[in-house]
């Protein structure tokens, strides 16, 4: 059970994390996500067999120390962004933002939780939703495409120092998945360590609790 109850956090915190990537474009003059119905909670029209459900449910299973996945891009067109200096950047931290803002509510319902009279079960579930949008939203602020950290980097900086950052991207894209699942090689025997331990030390700076 406490499997299952980590993949479904897992699976809709990714889901909330597409959707604010919507909702930030469609408030900012891009109406694309909204009108191919993506601006939904509703798991279908975001799920990726690969990014959604296997590759979250062998995380899991195997007790990885890394939490990742993806759901369907949400489709959105740069263009129609009101504010074409930082649109693009604002629409690509939405998702992190997101995750971030769960993981303080939920944090903070941990740390104050036991004086508001909430049980184990309550605690602990508060516990799994902080955390895991704790990770997802610092892992996706890493500035490696397709991350969304890549992007805000790449449309923060100036057109004559990012251009060579969005031929790097577009590199990147090429490889298709191949690319990404490289890089979680990689970081998951490089660097998934002390990411792991900086998280739960932020988890418990916020939610007053050590795991």
């Amino acid at each position: 059970m406490t499997i299952i109850l980590t993949f479904c956090i897992l699976i809709l915190s990714i889901i909330v994390h597409e959707v604010a990537h919507g909702y930030a474009a469609n408030s900012l003059g891009d109406p694309t996500a909204r009108l191919a119905g993506r601006l939904t909670l509703n798991p279908l029209p975001h799920i990726d067999l690969m990014g959604s459900i296997i590759l979250p449910a062998l995380l899991v299973i195997t007790h990885s120390p890394i939490f990742f996945g993806w759901a369907k891009p949400v489709p959105y067109n740069p263009y129609n962004l009101t504010n074409q200096r930082w649109g693009e950047a604002l629409v690509a931290a939405a998702g992190s933002a997101t995750n971030i803002l769960l993981a303080v509510i939920f944090g903070l319902i941990v740390r104050y939780g036991a004086a508001l009279g909430l049980d184990v079960t309550a605690l602990a579930l508060a516990t799994t939703i902080s955390f895991t949008n704790l990770f997802l939203g610092l892992f996706n602020l890493i500035p490696f495409p397709p991350l969304d950290g890549f992007t805000v980097l790449r449309s923060a900086l100036p057109w004559h120092l990012s251009s060579g950052l969005s031929r790097f991207e577009l590199q990147m894209r090429s490889a298709g998945a191949v690319s990404l699942l490289l890089f979680i090689f990689v970081f998951s025997y490089l660097f998934a360590g002390p990411f792991f331990n900086l998280v739960v030390w932020l988890f418990g700076l916020l939610a007053g609790v050590s795991i």
